[in-house]
C-alpha cells in the first residue's frame, strides 16, 4: 500500500487535534513504572509493558488454588476529589473496594488492574490517583501488573474522570469463605470498626452537604482541625494483613464487606440458610461523621443502616470459643475491634 507523502499531508489532522494527547499518555507510563514497581510480591513481577500479565501460583505458595475476581469502583466520592483537587486517596479506595470483597471469600489478592477514563489527561492528577493505587496494592499485598488510561474527548467534561478496578485473588481449594454447614445460632459477629463512610452513600453524602450550606473548604463539624473534604475523603479501610491470617488458620465461618447496602443487605449474603444477623446497635458507637449525616440530613435509622457502613466496615462470624482469640489478634493488630451481634434462627 502507497501512503501519501508528507507534503501532501501538510495540512492533515493528528489525534491531538481530536483532542487525544499521545505524548502525554506516555509521560504518565513514565510517571507510573516506579509506582507499579514498588508493589512487586511473590509470583508477580508488576512490570507494565506488555499485552497481559502473568501470576505465578506455585511462587506465591498455593497448591490447589481457586480463582478468585471482583471488580469495582469509587463512585460519586470522585465529584468530591475532582471539585477539591483531592485526587491522591481515590486509589486507595479503588483498591480497597476490591480487594476487600476479595477477603470476604477467603482469598489472598494477588494482581490488581485500573481503568482510569477521563475527557483529557492531567497527568499530574492521574499520576497522584495511581500512586493511591499503588499505596492501596501495598496494603493489601496484591501487584499492580496493568491498567488503561483512556482519554476520550467528548465523553467527559472538562477536568472528570473515572475509575473501575479490577482484582484478582486465590484461595485453596476446600477454604472458601463462607462455610455456610459450619454456621450455627449464637455464633458471633465480630465487628471491624471503618474509616468512615469509605466509598458508599456518597450521593447522598454529597445532597447531606449540600443541604447544609457548607462548602467543602469549611471546617467539618465533626472532625477537629479537618475541612469537610478532608474528613470527607478518607480513605477505605484496607482490612486484608490482620484478617487473612485469621482465614487460612480456620478460626472464620463467614465475613462480609459492608458496602453498597450497608448492615442490612451485606450480612446476609456470608450466612446460611435458617439464620439471621441480630445485630446489637448499642454495642459501638455512631462515629461522629455518621451522627452528622443522620442529623444533618435527617435520616432514619433503617435508611442509614442500608446506606452507610454506620462504623463497622467489615464482619467476621466466629464460633464462640474463638471470639477472643480472634478479638485479641485483630487488636494486636492495631484495629478496632469488637462483637457487634450475633447469629439467630430465622
Amino acid at each position: 500500500m502507497t501512503l501519501p507523502s508528507d507534503d501532501a499531508l501538510k495540512n492533515g489532522l493528528t489525534y491531538a487535534d481530536a483532542g487525544v494527547d499521545i505524548d502525554a499518555g506516555e509521560m504518565l507510563v513514565d510517571a507510573i513504572k516506579p509506582l507499579a514497581k514498588s508493589t512487586r510480591r511473590p509470583g508477580a513481577e508488576a512490570s507494565l509493558g506488555g499485552f497481559g500479565a502473568l501470576f505465578d501460583l506455585k511462587a506465591a505458595g498455593f497448591t490447589d488454588p481457586l480463582i478468585v475476581t471482583t471488580t469495582d469502583g469509587v463512585g460519586t466520592k470522585l465529584k468530591i476529589a475532582i471539585e477539591t483537587g483531592r485526587h491522591d486517596g481515590v486509589g486507595v479506595d479503588l483498591v480497597a473496594m476490591c480487594v476487600n470483597d476479595l477477603l470476604a471469600q477467603g482469598a489472598e489478592p494477588l494482581m490488581f488492574l485500573d481503568y482510569y477514563a477521563t475527557g483529557k489527561l492531567d497527568v499530574d492528577a492521574a499520576r497522584r490517583v495511581v500512586a493511591g493505587i499503588a499505596e492501596g496494592c501495598r496494603q493489601a499485598g496484591c501487584a499492580l501488573v496493568g491498567g488503561e488510561t483512556a482519554e476520550m474527548p467528548g465523553m467527559y467534561a472538562g477536568g472528570d474522570y473515572d475509575l473501575a478496578g479490577f482484582s484478582v485473588g486465590a484461595v485453596e481449594r476446600g477454604h472458601v469463605l463462607p462455610y455456610l454447614d459450619r454456621q450455627s445460632a449464637g455464633d458471633i459477629i465480630i465487628g471491624l470498626a471503618s474509616s468512615g463512610p469509605h466509598s458508599n452513600g456518597y450521593s447522598l453524602v454529597r445532597k447531606i452537604v449540600e443541604a447544609s450550606g457548607l462548602t467543602w473548604g469549611d471546617d467539618a463539624p465533626f472532625a477537629k482541625d479537618r475541612t469537610l473534604a478532608q474528613a470527607l475523603m478518607e480513605p477505605t479501610r484496607i482490612y486484608v494483613k490482620p484478617v487473612l491470617p485469621l482465614m487460612k488458620a480456620g478460626l472464620i465461618k463467614g465475613a462480609a464487606h459492608i458496602t453498597g447496602g450497608g448492615l442490612i443487605e451485606n450480612p446476609p449474603r456470608c450466612i446460611a440458610e435458617g439464620l439471621n444477623a441480630a445485630f446489637d446497635w448499642d454495642a459501638w458507637p455512631l462515629p461522629h461523621v455518621f451522627q452528622w449525616l443522620q442529623e444533618t440530613g435527617g435520616v432514619a435509622d433503617h435508611e442509614m443502616r442500608r446506606t452507610f457502613n454506620c462504623g463497622v466496615g467489615f464482619i467476621l462470624i466466629v464460633s464462640p470459643e474463638n471470639a477472643e482469640p480472634v478479638l485479641a489478634a485483630l487488636l494486636n493488630a492495631g484495629e478496632a475491634a469488637f462483637v457487634c451481634g450475633q447469629l439467630t434462627a430465622a
